[in-house]
């Protein structure tokens, strides 16, 4: 099985390296020290789009049902260009079972990489809608 990791930044070395995970809900799944990847590549595409510089908040909807997977709650993508790196999936553990998302506590070496046009998946993000803004800024 090949697994997706979306980034705005270009790899710098061979490797990927475990970061720690952030979440502004602090939801356990997305805490770890780790490589994080996906199977579903139109999420790992949204992760980097909402990880451009511009972008002051965004969240990710990891579900295979789920058409728009990024939401901006602030800002806009500054930049041109992300990336898009295919993983083998050896070495990698899902967060929860029957989920979308997996880790890896080991540096990763990716298989391929693409260079994407922001502006060519910008439909796989969405900006917050007034319930979503209001409990993104209401958080701790």
């Amino acid at each position: 099985m090949k697994l997706y990791h979306g980034s705005a930044r270009k790899l710098i070395g061979n490797k990927l390296i475990p970061k720690q995970g952030r979440d502004v809900y602090d939801n356990s799944e997305n805490l770890h020290k780790a490589v994080y990847a996906t199977d579903l590549r139109n999420a790992a595409i949204a992760m980097a789009i909402i990880s451009c510089e511009g972008v002051r908040g965004g969240g990710l909807n990891i579900s295979k049902n789920v058409a728009i997977p990024g939401i901006i709650y602030k800002g806009n993508p500054e930049q041109n260009d992300i990336y898009l790196y295919i993983l083998d999936s050896k070495g990698f553990k899902p967060t929860k079972k029957g989920g979308h998302q997996f880790i890896s506590k080991e540096p990763v070496k990716p298989l391929k990489t693409e260079k994407l046009k922001v502006k060519d998946y910008a439909h796989l993000t969405r900006k917050a809608n007034k319930k979503e803004l209001n409990k993104f800024n209401n958080r701790r």
